[in-house]
């Protein structure tokens, strides 16, 4: 009898449900959310951490949960500056080149012409010095095809980059006329960068991209500045020709 009693008393324990302590169950902390890095410039490039992109040297931003697969940190890739980006926003701001002398910048580097501009700064190990070089060979490639156009680097760190810094890195990369390098009180190029749509509050963070505009047309757009030389060249080309 006595083992009955205790047969039936297991059974019933076993039909019962166990209920989580709620006050224990309120106490777990929510998981923490997976932050996921990835460059600006190279969406594919994803970390778990903070780093630099094996590509480029940009340091790699916090993009949303979720986006892991087709991250789309800022600032994003181009697809339509071509119709967001017009002349009008270019301002004439007071600047010297890597010679000292003073220029407008609308004024004197981008009226009437047809330009290239890229982003740069001298003490910059990552990004900067093969920017430049590609931009030497476009240069070189586009004096070879006879193409009217001018370069133009504009440092993003003007506080370092004076006109005798800026000067000596051009030399190291056999900079040829037709190519500015140009810097300027802090202000004054903050506010440039803004107005191209590169402003920055860290000088690692500038983009290597390159903005191709032919002004009497008012025609831009944009490329990635470590692209092959020769696919830049052909969209200054076109850039030249558009009427």
């Amino acid at each position: 009898m006595l083992l009955k009693s205790i047969a039936l008393s297991l059974f019933l324990f076993l039909l019962v449900p166990v209920v989580p302590n709620a006050q224990t169950s309120s106490r777990r902390k929510p998981a923490a959310k997976r932050v996921v890095y990835a460059c600006p410039m190279h969406p594919d490039v994803t970390s778990t951490k903070r780093g630099r992109c094996g590509k480029c040297g940009m340091d790699l931003r916090p993009v949303k949960a979720g986006a892991e697969k087709s991250p789309t940190p800022s600032p994003t890739p181009p697809s339509d500056l071509a119709f967001s980006f017009t002349s009008a926003k270019i301002p004439n701001t007071r600047l010297k080149d890597q010679n000292g002398k003073q220029l407008n910048f609308y004024d004197d580097l981008i009226k009437g012409k047809t330009v290239a501009i890229n982003f740069i700064f001298t003490t910059c190990t990552a990004s900067c010095p093969p920017l430049t070089a590609t931009f030497r060979k476009v240069q070189q490639t586009a004096a070879e095809r006879k193409l009217d156009v001018k370069l133009i680097s504009i440092s993003v760190d003007p506080v370092v980059d004076t006109p005798e810094r800026l000067r000596a890195f051009a030399e190291k990369f056999k900079v040829e006329p037709g190519w500015t390098f140009v810097t300027g009180d802090k202000g004054d190029i903050d506010s440039l960068l803004q107005a191209l749509g590169a402003g920055i509050t860290n000088k690692n963070d500038h983009t290597p991209m390159i903005m191709i505009g032919n002004d009497p047309v008012d025609y831009w757009t944009r490329a990635y500045g470590l692209s092959s030389p020769s696919s830049i060249v052909d969209l200054l080309a076109d850039a030249a020709t558009r009427k």
